[in-house]
């Protein structure tokens, strides 16, 4: 029997985005957890993010189709980033690696107001 053990810092950002979740839309913690195979390569191990990672980054901006959910996902990421200790450089590539366009920024010094 496995159990699922979530970081304090990731219980954090669920509940501060649980109140912001878009309607009819991808809310942080989906975005999150399409996201979780990207940690290796968001943390500097190796080179490339896994096919599986990308899958999860299409997948996210696919359901990214609102302003109002690219706020609540700029936001999100922008937490994620700093609980998680992802390296800045690593997050901002991702795009160009996964050869997906993402409808938000994915850069944890970026304002989420503009």
């Amino acid at each position: 029997m496995s159990c699922l053990v979530l970081p304090f810092g990731l219980i954090n950002i669920l509940v501060i985005n649980a109140s912001a979740s878009p309607l009819d839309g991808i809310t942080c913690e989906e975005a999150l957890t399409k996201l979780i195979t990207c940690n290796p390569y968001f943390l500097g191990f190796g080179q490339l993010p896994s096919p599986i990672c990308c899958k999860g980054v299409q997948n996210v901006s696919q359901q990214a189709n609102t302003t109002t959910i690219h706020k609540s996902l700029c936001e999100c990421f922008e937490i994620a980033a700093k609980e998680f200790q992802i390296i800045p450089e690593r997050l901002k590539q991702l795009p160009q690696l996964c050869k997906v366009e993402v409808p938000v920024p994915l850069d944890p010094t970026v304002d989420c107001n503009t």
